[in-house]
């Protein structure tokens, strides 16, 4: 199994709603199977999906993404313990755990000189080294906010307005801020002219 490497235009990719329906279709499954059956028949067919959008995006792209990757990853693990010791609290786990390895890889790299976000995005985004470096320090304080969201919340609210949250909360937060990064992206990218400069 491989993951993405940067810059190779030879890769095939997804039609947008594939690659949406891919991404959100585990959740909705989710939140679906949560509603009717409870959270642990929740945690099964969730695990299940995610297995299946990772294998249906491995033989459609003979690849898959780290992201996406690393955190089926992390539903299979905590899945797998929630269903096993029949405790909730590692499926409500599972977001907190991965957003704070996400912004400890990000701050870890730029400890370092690095931006970890460049090798992950820069087939999408061509930025100057700045905006690089200001992206992967917005996107990592991000995460550690997700991740102390989550905590606030799967400890204050039941456990469907926990699903809900998880469902219909965190993604739009995650649009909107990526929404907000427009100006950042527009101020430090570098068109493809000017990269083909010597």
């Amino acid at each position: 199994m491989t993951v993405d490497s940067p810059k190779d235009p030879a890769k095939p990719r997804l039609h947008p709603l594939v690659k949406l329906a891919i991404e959100i279709g585990p959740l909705g499954i989710f939140f679906f199977a949560n509603a009717r059956y409870g959270i642990f028949a929740a945690t099964g067919a969730f695990m299940v999906a995610i297995s299946v959008s990772l294998a249906v995006n491995y033989v459609m792209l003979k690849r898959i993404a780290m992201l996406p990757l690393v955190t089926g990853i992390f539903v299979l693990v905590f899945g797998g313990l929630t269903l096993w010791l029949q405790d909730e609290l590692f499926i409500k786990l599972k977001p907190t755990i991965v957003n704070s390895l996400f912004a400890a890889i990000l701050f870890g790299g730029l400890a370092f000189g690095k931006s970890f976000l460049k090798s992950v995005l820069d087939t999408v985004f061509t930025l100057t080294e700045e905006g690089w470096r200001k992206m992967t320090w917005r996107w990592a304080i991000f995460f550690v906010c997700l991740a102390v969201l989550n905590e606030i919340v799967h400890r204050s609210v039941s456990t469907d307005m926990w699903v809900n949250f998880k469902v219909f909360g965190i993604m739009p937060l995650t649009l909107l801020f990526s929404l907000t990064q427009v100006p950042l992206l527009q101020r430090h990218g570098i068109e493809a002219d000017d990269e083909a400069e010597p």
